[in-house]
């Protein structure tokens, strides 16, 4: 005859690897859902910046301006291969009982890639400011857009962070 408590132990470990399985589904398809919002602004982004160069105005461009242009292409491109990569790193371990280190890994490309299409975004605003209005105004458009997105992406996260672990240690 089986002893209970065994039984017992068993029960709950297979309930708490049920858990553990629920909140991983959930916690990949909220990862998922956020990319999701994120990949067609860098897409949209990216066309755009590809078709500019092929236009005539595109050889108007003095030097700086190339290179700030190439920087955000560049940004543009590396945001979307961050932002892709989770998906891709899934087909490719999927079965793998792999969902945990998947999703830390995904969080990290989703950080990065929010950071390299926030230095695209400004780079463009600082484009269009600087070929409209010109080069201080383009910096301070560029400085004030990028504290904006520092602020709303990033900083309010941050210090919400910050803190709960400081009220934790009190």
């Amino acid at each position: 005859m089986a002893d209970p408590d065994t039984n017992e132990k068993r029960l709950e470990e297979e309930e708490s690897e049920e858990e553990l399985k629920e909140r991983l589904e959930r916690e990949h398809g909220e990862l998922l859902e956020e990319l999701r919002s994120l990949i067609p602004g860098a897409e949209v982004l990216f066309g755009f910046l590809l078709a500019i160069r092929f236009t005539g105005q595109f050889g108007g461009l003095d030097d700086q301006e190339r290179y700030v242009y190439y920087f955000t292409l560049a940004s543009t491109a590396v945001a979307l291969v961050l932002l892709l990569a989770p998906a891709s790193y899934h087909r490719v371990r999927f079965r793998e009982g792999d969902k945990d280190f998947m999703l830390r890994k995904g969080n990290h490309e989703a950080i990065a890639g929010s950071v390299a299409i926030s230095l695209a975004f400004t780079g463009v605003l600082y484009l269009v400011t600087k070929l409209t209005f010109g080069f201080e105004e383009a910096i301070a458009a560029a400085v004030v857009f990028f504290a904006f997105v520092a602020w709303r992406w990033w900083a309010i996260a941050l210090y919400r962070a910050w803190r709960e672990r400081d009220d934790e240690t009190s």
